[in-house]
């Protein structure tokens, strides 16, 4: 098993290694305004690519990290929509729209300043400069910032895109969407291209081939302008239903019949041996709510098996996709003149979206998930909290959670501007993204005015400097970051960090880590250290001012998505099934 993706990780690194070289050296100055390649991976666990510690194949990204700078301090939303949010803005999930996820505004949420559910008017987005800026602005890839034609990347900066508009979808090209509210009628996702609605292929699609499909097509369409690109990649790999080419399973088949611990150790000594985290670092094992692999029946643990494969398929399928992208701006001359960033869009998902609407009525209902059909098309499957606690080695939690696993995300750089074969320690936050790029490409984003509107400035900071080595830190230690989504809340001041989480995930109160001394968050000090909790306290109440945020009381303690914990039920339901004659049509 383990051949092949190294066979195959060779064959790719040969395609592109003489530009990766050139941009190796790329601290120096470019010649001329870069190139700007943006990509996104949808619910990436922090140690789920190779140079992060996994032991999945993702030789394309690794040679970026291998000779740009990987950012192991980097910080998004615990939350794909408000990430994306401010990735596209420079600013605070909570001032451009996405106070809360869309599809979970409460009533006394929606329509509030900051609440609105599409990326709103008070922000110039990231596509809308460059293209001032005389860039050529494509996207291919998940949206997730406002789904009628109004809100769409056309309506917002992108001259071409393609976009699936919504929080997620079958990676295959029956369309279905995920979450249904009446069982009778399945959901379908809505695909844009430039702004309007189209169906996509029946035949041949999969979602992260046809994404770089469609951006490559873009790259050549308008390559005699001459003007420099900025090409937005945001795939919605790895996020469920979980689903890969057959081939692709193949690699992992039997790879993970171990279970979570035994990977998880695996991880945290690659990790250590990467020199990413210190060779004393603990790890947190999961949450005492989650059964054990060795409670699982032998059914279970073969089917949770086979979803960890097609997981770990799905990532190394999105790095070949990155990878043909490379080669192709390679072929063409761009690639040493190009910046790249890449990132996750929050930590490894270990919730359940049976549990919104009648979503798991529908599933049961139409989907065939026994074992073998699990990553096929006409299964809907999620990998659960086991795998998930695995892809956040070693922190605590994951996705939803404002615990390190669900808000540091693995990130590099590489590129004209970026210091070669760097690690980056230092907190940066995804809010820093834009004005790096503007920084990068010699524009400014408009400040407090825009074509006759006031508009928000940049919360974030350029991580040039950091990057190139002129700096030491991006962020001084007394700045200041906060996070607040659906009642779970964090604040981040130089290494300090407050959190609170409802039970049974967190106390039910205010929690207090030293970052630097517990990275794991396993040593609450609220009690401990009386000052600094007051300290933080009222930084916290600043930023609550800063930004709007609504603080509605039990709102974290709601039912449904991440408060879900029927998982395993759903598992020994799915793992007894025998496979069904006929994949159901949709």
């Amino acid at each position: 098993m383990t051949t092949v993706p190294r066979l195959f990780a060779r064959l790719c690194l040969s395609v592109f290694a003489l530009a990766a070289l050139q941009g190796a050296a790329g601290a120096a100055e470019p010649a001329k305004r870069p190139n700007i390649l943006l990509i996104v991976a949808d619910d990436l666990g922090y140690s789920d690519l190779g140079s992060f510690g996994a032991e999945i194949a993702t030789p394309n990204l690794d040679r970026l990290a291998d000779e740009g700078a990987k950012l192991t301090s980097f910080y998004a939303s615990p939350f794909c929509s408000p990430t994306r949010a401010m990735l596209m803005s420079g600013n605070d999930n909570h001032l451009v729209g996405f106070g809360d996820m869309a599809e979970l505004m409460l009533p006394e949420q929606r329509g509030k300043p900051g609440y609105e559910g599409y990326l709103n008017d008070r922000v110039v987005p990231m596509a809308q400069v460059l293209k001032d800026a005389g860039y050529r602005t494509l996207m291919a890839g998940k949206w997730h910032l406002g789904v009628p034609e109004q809100y769409s990347p056309a309506a917002r900066g992108f001259e071409r895109s393609y976009a699936m508009t919504m929080g997620g979808a079958s990676h295959w090209g029956d369309q279905s969407g995920i979450v249904a509210v009446d069982p009778a009628k399945p959901p379908k996702a809505i695909y844009r291209e430039n702004g309007k609605a189209i169906d996509i292929p029946r035949e041949g699609f999969y979602s992260s081939e046809a994404f770089a499909d469609k951006l490559i097509e873009y790259l050549k369409a308008d390559a005699a302008s001459g003007k420099p690109f900025f090409a937005y990649l945001a795939f919605t790999a790895p996020h469920w239903p979980l689903h890969a080419p057959e081939p692709d399973i193949a690699r992992y088949e039997g790879r993970y019949k171990a279970g979570y611990d035994a990977l998880r150790r695996e991880r945290l000594e690659r990790m250590k041996q990467l020199g990413l985290i210190a060779p004393d670092t603990p790890v947190y094992e999961g949450h005492p709510g989650w059964p054990k692999w060795e409670a699982l029946s032998e059914a279970q643990k073969i089917s949770e098996a086979r979803r960890m494969a097609v997981y770990a398929a799905m990532v190394d399928n999105m790095d070949r996709q990155i990878g043909r992208v490379l080669a192709h701006l390679e072929r063409t001359g761009e690639l040493a003149d190009t910046f790249v960033f890449f990132l996750s869009d929050n930590g490894a998902d270990g919730n359940s979206v049976y549990d919104v609407a009648r979503t798991r009525e529908w599933i049961h209902r139409d989907m065939d998930n026994s074992t073998p059909n699990i990553g096929r098309p006409g299964s809907f499957i999620e990998y659960g909290p086991g795998w998930a606690q695995v892809g956040s080695t070693p922190f605590k939690l994951y996705k939803s959670m404002m615990y390190e696993g669900g808000i540091r995300v693995p990130a590099i750089a590489w590129g004209p501007g970026v210091a070669g074969g760097t690690v980056k320690r230092e907190f940066a936050h995804v809010m820093d993204v834009a004005p790096t790029i503007y920084e990068l490409a010699g524009t400014r984003h408009p400040g407090t005015r825009y074509d006759g509107r006031e508009v928000l400035p940049l919360r974030g900071k350029s991580m040039l400097p950091y990057l190139s080595g002129k700096a030491q830190v991006v962020h001084d230690g007394e700045h200041v970051t906060g996070w607040e989504l659906g009642g779970r809340k964090a604040l981040r001041k130089g290494d300090w960090k407050l959190v609170y989480a409802n039970e049974p995930w967190g106390t039910g109160d205010w929690e207090l880590y030293d970052l630097a001394a517990d990275p794991v968050e396993s040593r609450d000090l609220a009690a401990a250290r009386p000052e600094k909790l007051k300290e933080m306290l009222a930084a916290w109440r600043q930023y609550v001012a800063e930004t709007g945020t609504l603080e509605i009381e039990g709102l974290a303690a709601r039912p449904g998505y991440s408060n879900g914990a029927r998982y395993y039920e759903d598992l020994a339901h799915e793992a007894a099934l025998a496979p069904r004659k006929k994949v159901a049509e949709h």
